[in-house]
């Protein structure tokens, strides 16, 4: 796995998802047509809760929308990560959005 994938996930995990945004971005482009969509997926995964601590609504719900339909293809599992598990989450961070709300429970990648 590409070094920028691994510190991607992990910048994730810690919650830091500007620098997630920023890592995974590099495999993304970096990543063979039949993957970009998986790397991808995951930029708006950061991205929609880079956008909820910033207060952006609109931008997280966009970003959940966009990770959702980049990451299907992908269930249930790709590359270490539970995808379908990923998924079931950013349907509840949509809700959560929904609702009027941007208190997202961090993501589990």
């Amino acid at each position: 796995m590409p070094d920028s994938y691994k510190a991607g996930l992990e910048h994730i995990r810690a919650g830091r998802f500007f620098e997630a945004h920023e890592e995974l971005e590099l495999s993304w482009r970096a990543a063979a047509p039949e993957e970009r969509d998986f790397y991808q997926g995951l930029v708006h995964v950061a991205v929609a809760w880079y956008q909820a601590g910033r207060g952006n609504r609109v931008g997280a719900g966009r970003q959940l929308e966009k990770g959702l339909r980049r990451l299907e293809r992908y269930e249930p599992e790709h590359r270490g990560v539970d995808v379908a598990g990923v998924r079931r989450q950013l349907r509840a961070a949509q809700a959560v959005v929904l609702s009027g709300s941007l208190d997202l429970t961090p993501p589990q990648v």
